[in-house]
């Protein structure tokens, strides 16, 4: 497997609006993109610093998509919340690990007394 980061610098007062960008158009398009694994958005609010990593089938899919101009069309849908240029950087993911999920448990509810006609 394969992961992309980008470091990317947004202006603080829009941070809100970068994440809800990355989440409702950038994920959905990468979606669409051969050998797309999975995405993260690692985000430090006050320092207005975002680090969103890819993962992808191979290193060769991911440079597929560059050259398709996928990649360079999602930075362009941010190009006015950035307050510096995005620092783009490839690694071999060597050790992946995700804990499952948590289950939901029910709130536990008092039983229902039942009702008796009077007799």
């Amino acid at each position: 497997m394969f992961a992309r980061m980008t470091i990317l610098l947004v202006k603080p007062e829009h941070i809100e609006s970068a994440i809800r960008l990355y989440r409702t158009s950038v994920v959905p398009e990468a979606k669409k993109q051969r050998g797309y694994r999975g995405a993260c958005l690692l985000v430090d609010r006050p320092a207005g610093k975002g680090i969103s990593v890819t993962f992808w089938r191979s290193e060769r899919d991911a440079l597929a998509n560059e050259k398709t101009l996928f990649y360079q069309e999602q930075l362009v849908k941010f190009l006015g919340f950035f307050a510096g240029p995005p620092i783009r950087e490839g690694y071999t993911v060597e050790v992946h690990s995700l804990a499952p999920p948590e289950k939901k448990t029910r709130p536990k509810t008092e039983p229902k007394q039942e009702r008796r006609s009077p007799r």
